[in-house]
């Protein structure tokens, strides 16, 4: 098992922030729209450097998504920022009328997703986002991994042109990823060769299936994990590659089982080549309150609940 170390933990939406502030310097065409939420999504450097492309829109979420999209017809490239149940749930109709149905190049930028939003409890930590995005034709859906990654992304989706979903959280996670990466949308990262099973991660969970790849190592198991950054489009090549040698699979997120990375990998090795597959996932239930360690543990999207599940579909092979 390849050895990864990281010197610090931070925050994804502080990535995200840094990047928009870089890209503020080097492309005049990009502005920001924020719901009240500017501290939380860090997008205060770029509201203080850039105040004449930094629009408040306040809580007014579907407001704030009708006029991105009518920004984008000025030549702008939009960046909506709030918190990931008000990014999508809130605003579904917006977003499939005003943004994706016209192709709109607009970026919905989502901080504060899934369970590790802690202690704001079941009604802000939305855990369906991701298949409510995917779903809408057209739409680019991104779930990076650390600090350096988001950082990488939220540049990336300034050149690529139409709607583009990009998903991050407020805990202070492992940074291990190179500071100096090129974000390819669409591009799996190979993080371990391995020959026994593939580990298909996204966004939180990728760390923690770097740490379950180590503890299988010691029991003899050879992991190949996968980070999967981009959930659409899907790298189906490198998952076919990968399955191929392995023939099983354990998909890892901070998500619904339903409608989720793991769907999506289902849904084409059962087209492609039908594979023994087990889903590290938050099964069919709302979250709760409490510490984004608890709750990892609790909805079984902790390192061991990887082992148990690579363990288990190994059985299956």
């Amino acid at each position: 098992m390849k050895k990864y170390t990281y010197t610090e933990k931070k925050d994804t939406r502080s990535g995200f922030g840094a990047g928009l502030s870089e890209l503020g310097k080097s492309n005049p065409n990009v502005v920001a729209l924020c719901a009240d939420l500017t501290g939380s999504l860090k997008m205060d450097a770029f509201e203080k450097e850039f105040p004449e492309r930094f629009f408040q829109i306040g809580i007014a979420e579907a407001n704030m998504m009708g006029i991105a999209a009518g920004l984008t017809i000025g030549g702008k490239i939009p960046f909506t920022g709030t918190f990931a149940n008000f990014s999508t749930g809130r605003v579904y109709d917006q977003i499939r009328q005003s943004i994706a149905y016209s192709g709109k190049n607009v970026k919905i930028c989502a901080s504060h997703a899934g369970l590790t939003l802690g202690e704001d409890g079941a009604t802000h930590q939305i855990l369906e986002d991701i298949g409510l995005m995917k779903m809408l034709p057209g739409m680019v859906v991104i779930n990076p991994c650390d600090y350096n990654q988001t950082k990488a992304a939220t540049i990336a989706i300034a050149d690529y042109e139409g709607p583009v979903y990009l998903r991050f959280g407020r805990p202070a996670i492992p940074n291990f990823t190179p500071t100096d990466q090129k974000f390819e949308i669409g591009k799996a990262l190979m993080i371990n060769e391995g020959t026994d099973v593939t580990i298909i991660a996204t966004g939180h969970l990728v760390w923690k299936a770097i740490e379950a790849g180590e503890i299988l190592s010691t029991r003899g198991i050879s992991a190949e994990i996968i980070n999967i950054h981009t959930i659409k489009p899907l790298d189906t090549d490198a998952i076919l590659k990968s399955v191929l040698k392995t023939a099983c699979v354990v998909t890892a997120e901070e998500h619904q089982m339903n409608g989720g990375l793991g769907d999506s990998v289902s849904q084409f090795l059962s087209r492609q080549r039908p594979t023994p597959q087990e889903f590290v996932a938050v099964n069919d239930s709302f979250g709760e309150s409490g510490t984004p360690d608890e709750l990892m543990k609790k909805y079984g999207l902790d390192t061991t609940d990887i082992v148990a599940a690579v363990e288990k579909v190994i059985k299956r092979k």
